[in-house]
């Protein structure tokens, strides 16, 4: 699922789970397990195999468990954003293919987003799908995005190209084609390079805005968005989604 190679002492994890790397609760698991052994790393970089970074959540696996298996897969969802986007090292994504709905967070966790030009498309379609947000999910998003890009990135459930990404605080760096890694590696260097205690402390007051928001009303609200997941109208929206987008041809 996760192959992990060192880099001048940075660690490389490539995501390496089916075709496009769908968050299902065995990936999850084992992604936030590799990031729990890590907090001593250096830095990490995270990409994914072939033409995906990550398309998100399994739908097909999600619709087919009902809310059962979505009732298990939230709080495994949640744990995997929430050990990476507290991850007290530097974490860098490299993106070299499609990072969609729950793969575009997956991105969003890290602290320093690198994308190569033409060759994917990032974003959340969570609202098209039929679902909400998880309240961190949701958290993550408001503190990537600029304010003023907040409402079109969430309501339009739309993907963007490389430009349009960097302009809407998808990432934060493009790359040309086949250099993504080797770039998201240089940026790694530079922030593995700073002090350990200062960068985690640092890391803490610019992730607090997010901690302080699920605090307030996560619990809360994850367990209302919980119940939609699992209403039988929303299940038939993630199966019509399935059907329309996932196996068209």
């Amino acid at each position: 699922m996760i192959e992990v190679e060192t880099v001048d002492d940075i660690v490389v994890l490539t995501l390496s789970h089916g075709k496009v790397n769908a968050l299902d609760i065995e990936f999850c698991e084992a992604l936030a397990a590799r990031f729990a052994e890590l907090r001593s790393a250096k830095a990490v970089v995270m990409k994914g195999q072939g033409r995906a970074f990550s398309a998100g959540v399994d739908l097909i696996r999600l619709s087919e468990g009902g809310a059962d298996y979505v009732r298990r897969f939230l709080p495994v969802l949640h744990k995997l954003y929430e050990t990476i986007v507290f991850h007290p090292r530097p974490v860098v994504a490299a993106i070299n293919g499609h990072a969609i709905a729950g793969g575009c967070l997956l991105a969003a966790c890290a602290d320093r987003r690198v994308m190569g030009r033409g060759q994917g498309r990032i974003g959340v379609t969570e609202l098209q799908v039929g679902l909400p947000f998880p309240s961190l999910a949701f958290a993550i998003v408001r503190a990537a995005v600029p304010a003023r890009y907040l409402a079109e990135v969430i309501y339009s459930g739309a993907t963007y190209e490389s430009d349009a990404a960097l302009e809407r605080g998808w990432i934060d760096q493009i790359s040309e084609p086949g250099a993504v890694v080797e770039d998201a590696l240089a940026i790694a260097r530079e922030l593995s390079a700073l002090s350990p205690a200062a960068f985690a402390q640092t890391k803490q007051q610019m992730r607090q805005p997010i901690a302080d928001a699920y605090a307030k009303d996560g619990r809360a609200v994850d367990r209302t968005v919980t119940d939609i997941w699992c209403e039988p109208a929303s299940l038939g929206y993630i199966r019509a989604y399935v059907a329309r987008t996932l196996k068209k041809g």
